[in-house]
């Protein structure tokens, strides 16, 4: 057995060998990822229990929670349902502009956060082209939550359709036109032959989409108002402790952020799992 993983090891490849490039990984990967994030835990340590838990559970901070936690899981899951229709269009569909449309896609992804935040709130402000007609009906959308909505909406879509998109493209029609030769019905078809093959790049966008949102800044703070209790957003208040040199403050917050998205994204992952397990089983 250790033979042949030895052998497995020892393939020919155009890449430098296992032990170089798992070392490499590694560095790179402790470098970027993980001691940042155990210089967020280190900086706790200097907190009692009885600090830490006074500051994460303060009313102003378990308000910027809840929004944030809210606003990004319901834009993730607009998200999944429009990126899902967006990357639909895109494939099965042949129309003039199509390229331009397709190029639109990535432009949250090209945009700076700060430019996209000031161009929604001019947009969508009382004075703004369709804030003003929001107006009409009553309804207000920037400086409140559905303002914060609308930014991670924004800059959640791409994610969503140039994950389910590849996945369209090379999906292989026979069996669809099977189904329907079988006499299935279009939502048949969809719910038992296309959307086994798409579920796990819909979950991947989606945790994607999720992720994105729960650390954005730049494009919300200018929509949002910023108002604490009401639309102040978790990023902000960590923001805004560490201008005020609260570093502790500031990492006890981050800290539960990052073992909150973890735990979200390490579920939503294990569901992906399943999904394929259960769809190669079939």
């Amino acid at each position: 057995m250790e033979n042949k993983v030895l052998k497995a090891f020892k393939k020919p490849s155009v890449l430098p060998g296992f032990g170089i490039t798992l070392g490499f990984t590694l560095f790179y990967l402790c470098l970027i990822v993980l001691i940042p994030i155990a210089a967020v835990f280190m900086r706790t340590l200097h907190l009692t229990a009885e600090e830490f838990w006074r500051i994460v559970t303060e009313p102003r901070v378990l308000a910027s929670y809840r929004l944030t936690f809210f606003c990004a899981l319901v834009a993730a899951g607009i998200n999944l349902v429009f990126g899902l229709l967006v990357a639909w269009v895109l494939e099965r569909y042949t129309f003039p502009g199509r390229r331009l449309a397709d190029a639109m896609v990535d432009l949250p992804f090209a945009l700076p956060t700060a430019v996209a935040g000031i161009a929604l709130t001019d947009l969508y402000s009382p004075q703004g082209w369709i804030g003003s007609l929001a107006g009409w009906f009553g309804l207000k959308i920037a400086f409140t939550p559905l303002g914060i909505l609308v930014a991670l909406t924004f800059i959640g879509l791409p994610f969503v359709v140039r994950t389910v998109q590849p996945i369209l493209h090379d999906m292989d029609r026979a069996s669809e036109e099977a189904a329907v030769s079988l006499g299935a019905s279009p939502w048949q078809t969809f719910g038992q032959v296309i959307l086994p093959e798409i579920r796990p790049a819909l979950l991947t966008g989606f945790a994607l989409a999720f992720a994105r949102a729960l650390g954005e800044y730049g494009s919300v703070i200018f929509i949002a108002g910023n108002m604490p209790m009401r639309t102040e957003i978790t990023t902000l208040l960590i923001v805004t402790k560490l201008e005020q040199y609260d570093y502790a403050g500031a990492t006890a917050i981050a800290a539960v952020m990052l073992v909150s998205s973890f735990s979200l994204i390490l579920t939503i992952n294990f569901l992906q799992w399943w999904s394929r397990s259960r769809t190669a089983r079939a």
